[in-house]
């Protein structure tokens, strides 16, 4: 039986804790053998318990002693603190979940960024933490000073009931030998099949074209993210779940729809548990380092993993079982000859490892279902939103594709404006809208200010950076950062901007752990939206269908930037969704060739 989370934090912190009673006990001997004094017991258990809050403020009163000589001694200075009014700033805390939750995605610390400069300091139930907006911090982060900012030990335990130790959730040797295993895989042979995306997408289509001719709107998040797992299962792992063949949802204007008959599939329910999942990782991220004490009899997650395992540890039994066969069969699983069809056949080569190949595949699977599907819903948002970017889209689509061919590798490279939508997409809604490192050693990181001094981190020190913020800052993209205009692309505001900062935009991160599937994704993301564009001339948001909790509130209308404008409730856990669906309607297109 594994220990529960909150178990391993107490053992964790166990030493701290018995620091003040121990420190106490040896006092009270030293005083007895020396001085003759004799303290009772309970006056001993008195006072160490009134010494726990002196010792923890002193211990914090010390540490930040430290970290301000520290700073001066590197010539540098702390960052600015987003202080509260409660001790260790709970105020802020409860404020900040409450934005998580009911409010606008990242609004409270992208505020807290703008005003401080582009980096501050969080002190949560006082554990310093560090957020950062800015793009050459974020250089020094992710690329300069790579090796000293891994994912770090904290982030880890967080996130192990659900990644393990796969290439998102590891560091050093493990995550060098999960990049090795996968990065084989990628190559312009293998991503630039179109076969698997274009049948999916094909099915997806249809699926939509059923509901919509019946006149009712459909959850195209839902869809996309079948979509999305039917095509990752079978491209990666050489099995489709088939989830596009269980029943679409109905909007919540249709109470009367029976929806009683139907059984959820194991593609269903593990989609399900795998999002439960990551939104209690979330919810762990927030509520800073306290999280295991709401853990400490079971882990939150157990429930929604095992039927995650369920559903993924069959496919991969498989797989070692083909493996055994081969090995029987003497056959080599290293012949150069026998080229191996999916990731998973990659992996296999490289371990027969049961918990690593599990680990891995559900990295890779969030990598090729979650931020894919959260991609297409935010584009098609955006269309939505602006049927003139629709109306040039589906022109290039119908001059280089027509209105039936499907799209090859080629037809897709020539195709820029396609290209823009989708970067203009990524950009204002990356799938990943907030990154986790924590520093090694002590180090500096560049001032914003030009003149200013650089800024002290201390050791073992989280720092989030925010790929969301940095894509939507006027100074780094001009005036109208956050409008959605794909020709910034095309025209001289691409070099003006993005050339000469490049740190300004990472949807699939930078560095030494840039994303090894980016031109998978591109490929994907443009293959489905070329299907879709040959379909449907026009589409629309069905705000009727929409949830009422899943509607922006009124108090949001007229805020500054894509708050005031935006007609969802984006929300992130790993990565970016719309609260409650994105439900829309399409028009099919009536050209002549449209099939």
């Amino acid at each position: 039986m594994r220990t529960t989370p909150g178990i391993l934090f107490l053992i964790w912190i166990l030493p701290t804790l018995a620091a003040p009673p121990a420190l106490i006990l040896v006092s009270s001997v030293l005083l007895r053998y020396v001085y003759h004094i004799h303290v009772s017991v309970l006056h001993l258990v008195l006072i160490s318990i009134l010494s726990f809050p002196f010792f923890f403020v002193g211990r914090i009163w010390l540490r930040s002693r430290a970290h301000r000589r520290a700073a001066a001694r590197l010539g540098a200075v702390l960052p600015p603190v987003l202080e509260g009014k409660l001790p260790g700033n709970f105020d802020v805390m409860m404020r900040l979940l409450e934005s998580f939750s009911t409010g606008y995605l990242g609004d409270m610390l992208l505020d807290a960024a703008n005003e401080t400069g582009g980096i501050f300091q969080l002190r949560l139930l006082w554990d310093c933490a560090y957020v950062s907006t800015d793009a050459n911090i974020t250089k020094a982060i992710l690329a300069t000073n790579f090796l000293n900012f891994p994912k770090g030990q904290a982030f880890r335990f967080t996130m192990e009931t659900v990644l393990g130790t796969g290439v998102f959730n590891s560091d050093g040797e493990m995550w060098k030998f999960h990049r090795s295993m996968t990065r084989p895989f990628f190559s312009r042979e293998k991503i630039s099949h179109f076969e698997i995306f274009n049948r999916h997408a094909e099915s997806a289509i249809v699926k939509m074209k059923q509901r919509l001719n019946a006149g009712i709107a459909v959850d195209f998040q839902d869809l996309v993210s079948r979509f999305t797992l039917d095509s990752a299962s079978e491209f990666l792992f050489g099995s489709c779940v088939h989830s596009l063949e269980s029943p679409l949802p109905y909007p919540h204007t249709m109470p009367n729809v029976d929806t009683d008959l139907y059984t959820p599939s194991a593609a269903d329910e593990f989609a399900n548990a795998f999002a439960a999942a990551q939104r209690i990782l979330a919810e762990r991220i927030n509520s800073s380092w306290v999280w295991p004490l709401q853990e400490i009899f079971r882990s939150k997650t157990d429930e929604h993993m095992k039927i995650v395992d369920d559903f993924l540890n069959p496919i991969l039994q498989e797989a070692l079982n083909k493996k055994e066969r081969r090995l029987k069969e003497e056959q080599s699983v290293i012949d150069a000859e026998d080229d191996a069809e999916t990731l998973l056949d990659s992996l296999v080569k490289s371990t027969s490892d049961p918990v690593v190949l599990h680990d891995e595949t559900l990295n890779i699977l969030i990598a090729g279902r979650d931020t894919l599907a959260a991609s297409l819903t935010f584009t098609i948002y955006l269309l939505c939103m602006d049927p003139t970017v629709l109306k040039r889209l589906r022109e290039e689509v119908m001059q280089c594709v027509g209105s039936v061919r499907r799209p090859t590798y080629d037809d897709i490279r020539e195709m820029k404006y396609l290209r823009a939508v989708i970067n203009e997409s990524l950009r204002l809604y990356p799938p990943v809208p907030f990154d986790i490192r924590c520093t090694i050693e002590e180090t500096t990181l560049p001032n914003p200010v030009p003149e200013g001094k650089p800024f002290y981190i201390p050791a073992n020190t989280t720092i989030s950076i925010s790929a969301l913020a940095m894509g939507r800052r006027a100074d780094y993209w001009g005036p109208d950062a956050e409008e959605f205009d794909p020709d910034r692309w095309l025209d001289e505001r691409v070099h003006k901007y993005l050339v000469a900062n490049p740190f300004i935009f990472l949807p699939f991160n930078a560095g030494p752990r840039i994303c090894l599937g980016q031109q998978f994704a591109y490929n994907e993301l443009s293959c489905f939206l070329i299907r879709l564009v040959q379909n449907f001339s026009e589409m629309w948001m069905d705000l009727d269908a929409q949830l009422p909790n899943a509607r922006p509130p009124a108090s949001w209308v007229g805020a500054k930037g894509r708050k005031g404008t935006d007609k969802i409730r984006p929300k992130s856990h790993l990565t970016m969704y719309v609260q409650g669906g994105l439900w829309v309607k399409m028009a099919e297109a009536n050209d002549s060739e449209s099939g």
